[in-house]
């Protein structure tokens, strides 16, 4: 895209800096199409995580508008999230609300994604602590850990992590560094297995649903979208591999890849 650089770091981690974040949500958009229709071409079904947040909502958003949207068969999509905030079903804080409105329904609607294809993370209306809707969540991965396929042996194997192979997984990164709801200096970066609840976040509200970076790492690919300068300094962190205790993004790595996604206000003190 016009306007756009891109810098490959070392190993297998790549970053594209936008000039500002209306072009990261669209660009950010048209890739996570194309990483769609391209897996497609080779293997089905595909698994996506999604993320929260302005940015990663307006790239819900970008989607939605994409004339390329018509082109994936969303038959064959499977839609988790990396966190959520435990409220109630249809409350507009939590991620699975905000995503729907821009995106899922229109898909559930008209463009054949299977309502039993979307996986929300419970909240109080169907369990009645984080812990047991991180349980809740873990076993329905589990049921999908079967869509692993056997052609990528240097991927972690599947008895590691009971979890789908997650072909794109998007995080946001807040200003202190969390990634999902994995916060630093938080006894939750230490959590085991593949989700696990949250109480005491220091952003509100206090008890969310989270992946542990156990599940993060399964995925394939890892994005990670941030944009402003209040982001700058952790993602200069994250990527100089601060430890993950002070900046719990430089421990969000995929597979294959990890891919970070600024914009140029966040890329600021991006190491050249």
């Amino acid at each position: 895209m016009t306007g756009s650089t891109s810098r490959q770091a070392p190993g297998v981690r790549l970053v594209v800096v936008h000039p500002d974040k209306e072009v990261l949500a669209q660009a950010a958009a048209a890739r996570l199409l194309t990483r769609v229709l391209d897996v497609q071409s080779v293997r089905s079904p595909v698994h996506v995580v999604l993320t929260g947040g302005s940015v990663g909502i307006a790239t819900l958003a970008a989607v939605a508008a994409s004339p390329l949207v018509p082109a994936v068969d969303w038959s064959g999509v499977h839609l988790w999230w990396g966190d959520e905030r435990f409220l109630p079903d249809g409350d507009p804080d939590r991620n699975e609300t905000q995503a729907r409105e821009a995106l899922l329904d229109g898909l559930v609607a008209e463009h054949g994604l299977p309502a039993a294809n979307v996986h929300p993370m419970p909240g109080p209306t169907s369990v009645a602590t984080p812990e047991e809707g991180a349980a809740a969540y873990a076993e329905l991965l589990r049921e999908h850990a079967g869509d692993r396929p056997d052609d990528h042996p240097d991927e972690q194997s599947e008895g590691t992590v009971a979890v789908p192979a997650f072909d794109v997984l998007l995080l946001g990164m807040g200003p202190d560094g969390h990634v999902a709801s994995l916060f630093p200096g938080h006894e939750v970066l230490a959590a085991q297995g593949t989700t696990t609840g949250v109480h005491a976040s220091p952003k509100p509200p206090p008890e969310r649903v989270s992946l542990t970076f156990d599940a993060i790492r399964s995925a394939r690919e890892v994005w990670i979208i941030a944009a402003g300068a209040e982001k700058a300094e952790q993602v200069a962190a994250a990527l100089a591999d601060g430890p993950v205790s002070e900046v719990p993004a430089a421990g969000a790595v995929g597979q294959a890849r990890t891919l970070w996604l600024l914009d140029a206000a966040a890329s600021t003190t991006t190491p050249k």
